[in-house]
């Protein structure tokens, strides 16, 4: 761990900026083109829209990251040797902008009042409404670029208006005269997810999905239009009309239906044969491909298609192809196609070819059947395409049990919508035959369980009731009894918790844990003393004390009265870090290597800063466009959501004292109440849609730690869901590390809903080892718990022992 006294830019903060503005194009998706780009270098540019000046490097609430600085396009294109010609229409929109944040946020604060809420809970995921303006598209240009922002976040969902999904009038009235005033224009989307831009797209010929790629945004966005960089990127998410939307309809406030099953996403668009504008893993290039399958073929049914990729076009640049499977019709429906992996391509140049290799296990192919409790591959032909290449047909002649697992058995109260997609087979296609007894059993996704390495049992022997109890529960103030929920830390300044000080006082060493995903979150600065770190950021706070709870509300101002006692005297620290760009960005990379180099950046800057454990990354399914919190997720495709998450683990797991945190397992598909929200599924839709990625990043790359999500899966609290934590991850999956809750679901105060929190002691007999970010509540419940025999002893030292083997792996 470093302490830097100086507030100068670090080499590692370099190296790492230079490496994330080399690789984040390829997190950008081109959506439309006309040749005018890119340009043949600088020029005069006339920049409008609400994300020039004001652009997004990133969502808000916990995955947000406290940064030195951040490149904004504005600052970019000038850097780049742009001249901007409209400073006085960006100086305006400022204005207006900065007016409606100020009235937007006496409002929130007038209602928590009111409702007798904290500022902070009743603003928490919430952004100001676009301002009403009236300025001039009159600046002169060579080129005009249009940058259109959208923020969303933690705690609030997105909404299905103008300023959010939708555009804005003046936003459409603005971009729509852009596209009539200058001969070369593109619109450029500063946005987490997707939006309908169907208003203004007949008229505009140039279209780039930035989205928001952390520190370096404006300089990536300088690099595309200039050529230096070419996107490479493909959607993970389907981008259709507003109304085109149906699982919109299963938003609820307390009880969310998934009566939409297993069709989510393209597999909904697909099947029920609708037209999305953008859809899933749609991508364009300034250069142009032909792709070409070479061969087909299956050894001990492991499927290996070899595709030539060519660059046909006059720009060097990367392709990236997509193999799906489509099912046959059986017993049990089928989407029209699943996607079943992914490769791309080194930097090729014009004229160049290279060959990449897909690989895909027959049994990822099994659909589940829930009377069966199997993953099953029934017989008939499997139809092998790459994008739009039909590759071959794979046959089974008979029905295939690949696995059997114990069921999760849940009455649903709906049924599940059930359809078969219309495929056509090309006249000439290759027929591989698999051979059934070699599947017969083998088990689903990797064939195996996950492995992880031996270690030694610790000996709990010596702990005593009291001390098992407290190992689970994390460090929190004695006094008070409870701790700040997300800032937690006492090591390191705006660490989101610790563990117990007793683990630190047995020689177990002392774990810090860090939020993410899109950086480590921690305070920029702060102030060191015997009683520990204080992040400076506590004295921008304390106007909203007086509208916090007991005992929350003496907890911080205690903290805020040390600030200003010590901070005349005391040594300033400092800790800046690195914004990566968002999970749905690096995922639309389709590139393994991109997100594990993002993830070996957080370790590094783990080690740094002495953090053991990474709350990320987050791999929820992108069920609807409207969470707030999409921004954080990879796809609504599982697949696509587990492999990237699985290498984002390898980079920050490779080092060695350094642990990620998969998150929130599972169904956490929505902010609207999250606290009390019950998701309710059917097994088959859960293991197939909602648990898929983590099975897979689970056996890919072993994650020391997950995350267990605020809401309840069909009635039970996930942090309390035995089925969930024990038989399925450890018992199907062989999970062998450290489950822990997220911040405040056991909290009474926190917790909201008609549903109310989940159970101290209830998590414990579950396996979820550990109550985030712990207070006295939880302490007297699971005391109360074991001493009435609601819990054993033995089921204290199951989660005592495994938080344990952490802390002695990581200190």
């Amino acid at each position: 761990m470093q302490r830097f006294t100086d507030d100068s830019i670090k080499e590692f903060e370099t190296r790492h900026n230079e490496t994330l503005r080399r690789i984040a194009a390829e997190c950008a998706v081109l959506l439309k083109k006309n040749g005018d780009f890119p340009l043949n270098g600088p020029c005069k540019v006339a920049l409008y829209g609400n994300g020039a000046r004001e652009t997004i490097k990133g969502g808000t609430g916990s995955g947000d990251v406290n940064v030195r600085h951040f490149v904004t396009v504005e600052e970019g294109l000038e850097k780049a040797g742009f001249e901007i010609t409209t400073k006085s229409w960006l100086d305006g929109y400022t204005a207006c902008k900065a007016g409606e944040t100020v009235r937007f946020y006496q409002k929130i604060k007038e209602e928590a009042e009111k409702d007798k809420k904290s500022v902070f809970a009743a603003a928490l995921g919430k952004t100001p409404d676009e301002p009403e303006y009236d300025l001039p598209i009159d600046a002169e240009g060579d080129v005009c670029i249009y940058v259109l922002a959208r923020n969303s976040g933690e705690g609030s969902d997105r909404q299905m208006k103008k300023g959010d999904f939708l555009l804005t009038d003046i936003e459409t009235r603005d971009i729509l005269r852009c596209a009539e005033m200058y001969e070369k224009f593109i619109l450029v989307l500063n946005v987490g997810g997707p939006l309908d831009i169907s208003s203004v797209l007949d008229q505009v010929d140039n279209v780039l999905l930035l989205g928001q790629l952390g520190t370096v945004t404006g300089d990536v966005l300088a690099d595309i239009v200039t050529g230096k960089s070419n996107p490479s990127g493909r959607l993970t998410a389907s981008w259709a009309k507003a109304e085109d939307y149906d699982v919109i309809e299963n938003y609820d406030l307390d009880d969310t239906c998934y009566k939409e099953g297993i069709y989510v996403g393209y597999r909904n668009f697909d099947t029920a044969d609708a037209e999305p504008v953008f859809p899933f893993g749609y991508g364009l290039s300034y250069s142009e491909f032909n792709t070409e399958i070479v061969t087909a073929e299956l050894t001990d049914n492991i499927l290996s298609v070899d595709v030539r990729i060519s660059n046909i076009g006059h720009f060097s640049g990367k392709k990236a192809v997509i193999l799906y499977y489509s099912a046959p019709k059986g017993k049990l429906n089928k989407p029209l196609r699943e996607l079943g992996t992914y490769a791309k391509s080194s930097e090729l140049r014009p004229q160049e070819s290279k060959t990449v290799t897909l690989k895909l296990p027959l049994e990822n192919m099994a659909s589940y059947d829930e009377q069966k409790h199997s993953w099953v591959l029934e017989k008939g032909d499997y139809l092998i395409s790459v994008d739009d290449l039909q590759a071959c047909i794979i046959r089974l002649k008979g029905d295939v049990t690949v696995s059997e697992v114990n069921g999760l058995p849940v009455d649903t109260g709906f049924e599940d919508r059930k359809e078969n997609g219309n495929r056509i087979l090309a006249d000439e296609i290759p027929v591989l035959m698999a051979n059934e007894s070699l599947l017969k059993g083998i088990g689903h996704f990797d064939r195996n369980r996950v492995s992880y390495p031996e270690t030694e049992e610790i000996d709990l022997s010596s702990f005593t009731d009291d001390e098992l109890i407290r190992t689970c529960i994390g460090r929190y103030d004695e006094n008070s009894g409870t701790s700040i929920i997300g800032n937690a830390g006492n090591v390191v300044a705006g660490a989101a918790a610790e563990s117990a000080d007793l683990l630190n006082d047995k020689g177990y060493g002392k774990l810090v844990l860090a939020d993410g995903p899109a950086g480590l979150r921690l305070a920029t600065s702060y102030i060191l003393n015997e009683n520990g770190a204080f992040g400076n950021e506590f004295a921008s706070i304390e106007n909203i004390i007086p509208f916090l709870d007991e005992p929350l509300k003496s907890v911080l101002q205690t903290k805020v009265d040390t600030i200003k006692k010590i901070s005349e005297s005391a040594e300033k620290y400092y800790q800046f870090t690195t914004a990566i760009p968002i999970g749905t960005a690096l995922a639309q990379s389709f590139n393994g290597e991109v997100a594990e180099i993002c993830g070996d950046m957080i370790g590094e800057e783990m080690e740094i800063y002495g953090v053991n454990v990474w709350l990320a990354p987050a791999l929820n399914i992108q069920r609807s466009p409207l969470c707030g919190r999409n921004f954080e997720y990879y796809s609504e495709d599982p697949v696509v959501s587990g492999l990237t998450a699985a290498a984002v683990v390898r980079g920050v797991q490779k080092h060695e004292k350094c642990s990620v945190t998969i998150k929130h397992f599972a169904c956490n598909n929505q902010e609207y109440n999250r606290f009390g929200s019950n998701s309710i599924l059917s097994e088959r839709t859960l293991r197939e849609i909602y648990l898929k990625g983590f099975e897979i990043c689970i056996k890919q790359s072993a994650p020391k730690c997950i995350m267990s999500s605020y809401n309840l899966l069909n009635g039970t609290h996930t942090a309390n869901h035995y089925d969930l934590l024990t038989t399925v991850l450890r018992d199907e999956w062989g999970f062998y590390g450290v489950v822990m809750t997220d911040w405040g679901t056991t909290d009474d105060n926190f917790n909201m809903g008609v549903h109310g929190p989940s159970d101290s002691a209830l998590c414990i007999k579950a396996g979820n080892d550990w109550i985030m970010p712990g207070n006295h509540k939880n302490y007297a419940r699971i005391t109360e718990a074991l001493t009435n025999g609601e819990i054993t002893r033995e089921d204290l030292e199951k989660c005592a022992g495994r938080i344990l083997r952490l802390s002695k792996e990581l200190s």
